[in-house]
């Protein structure tokens, strides 16, 4: 056994967990509203993982992607609120909320095994925005979703008497709500990430890569590419639904205004600047473009005022077109993301000689 090695993994992993306990006290100290931004950063780490496992690895571009976390939001809603009177707890939700995730990515994926490229984004497009204005609408003849309203009153994720809402005292520490959902989510995630890694590398996470780099030669060696399209589809989605169920109940309040289009692409945008297929860059991405759009948008208007005695574009203008040179200029001279897998990275290098 290399000790240097292991003492150095070790001391990195609890580097690495001191780290995390200690962010959302940190985060804190600027208000609650920051810890809520590392809550839904870690949503969106769930989401940029379960899309990037149909893009990054199987090769599929989906940009109905939100779909599944819209699937996954109103089965915690239907089942966990006043709607219906129904109160389920978390353990028989989530599963459900996945379940009803998966099954729906292989209603997306069967039928469209044959297409490609642009025609595979066009279809899938159309069945996100499918999704999101048939919940919508239905709210007649039965009520099932409560139409453009929304439902409300969702109840918060609980373990017995224990709630994530509200404020708690545990062991001398007062814990808020955002806090609470906080370590549940970092728990989660690395369930989630763990997951991935034995996914990439595994014979199916092999056969998808092969099936993204030639699907034609990944089936003349005998790789079943109907079936491991299909799983790639009903894998990403079921995170997807895990994240939406979480979503619901850390909101309180589900609507289909939540489910747009501008998410599915924000989610490939994660994907794609982190770095298709490498996790780690994925994660960074999705971490990236979770918290840099705050802090333009609560810095922007204060730096005008500094700079120029007055605000001379609206903070939220100005925090999109920043954001949106940022994308370009990263893509520009770091075309396969901030920290590309070194396979891919290696492809692009020789591709540009």
């Amino acid at each position: 056994m290399n000790f240097g090695r292991f003492f150095r993994s070790t001391v990195g992993i609890g580097l690495t967990a001191a780290f995390l306990v200690a962010l959302p006290f940190i985060a804190a100290t600027g208000g609650q509203a920051w810890v809520r931004i590392l809550d839904f950063a870690i949503l969106y780490v769930f989401l940029a993982l379960g899309l990037n496992i149909v893009v990054g690895l199987a090769g599929l571009l989906d940009l109905g992607y939100i779909a599944f976390y819209a699937v996954g939001a109103y089965t915690w809603a239907l089942l966990a609120s006043p709607h219906f009177g129904l109160h389920w707890p978390i353990w028989a939700i989530l599963p459900i909320g996945a379940g009803l995730a998966c099954f729906a990515g292989v209603l997306l994926g069967s039928p469209t095994l044959k297409l490609r490229g642009d025609y595979l984004a066009i279809v899938t497009l159309g069945f996100g925005e499918i999704v999101r204005i048939f919940l919508n609408n239905l709210n007649a003849p039965i009520n099932v979703t409560n139409g453009p309203q929304g439902i409300t009153l969702i109840d918060p994720v609980s373990f017995g008497a224990f709630k994530f809402s509200g404020t708690t005292q545990i062991f001398g520490f007062a814990l808020s709500g955002p806090q609470k959902y906080y370590f549940l989510l970092v728990a989660l995630a690395i369930l989630v990430i763990i997951i991935n890694v034995r996914l990439q590398n595994s014979r199916i996470g092999r056969a998808w890569q092969a099936i993204r780099e030639d699907e034609i030669a990944a089936k003349a060696i005998g790789i079943n590419t109907r079936n491991l399209k299909l799983l790639a589809f009903a894998m990403g989605a079921s995170f997807g639904g895990v994240a939406g169920g979480i979503f619901s109940a850390m909101q309180g309040f589900v609507s289909p205004e939540s489910f747009s289009l501008l998410e599915s692409i924000m989610i490939l945008a994660m994907v794609v600047l982190g770095g298709m297929g490498h996790i780690p860059g994925v994660i960074l991405g999705a971490v990236l473009l979770t918290v840099l759009p705050e802090v333009l948008r609560y810095n922007v208007g204060p730096l005008q005022a500094a700079m120029f005695g007055k605000q001379l574009l609206d903070p939220e203008s100005l925090r999109m077109l920043v954001f949106g040179l940022a994308l370009v200029l990263v893509m520009r001279f770091k075309p396969a993301g901030l920290w590309p897998s070194p396979e891919r990275k290696r492809e692009l290098e020789e591709t540009g000689k």
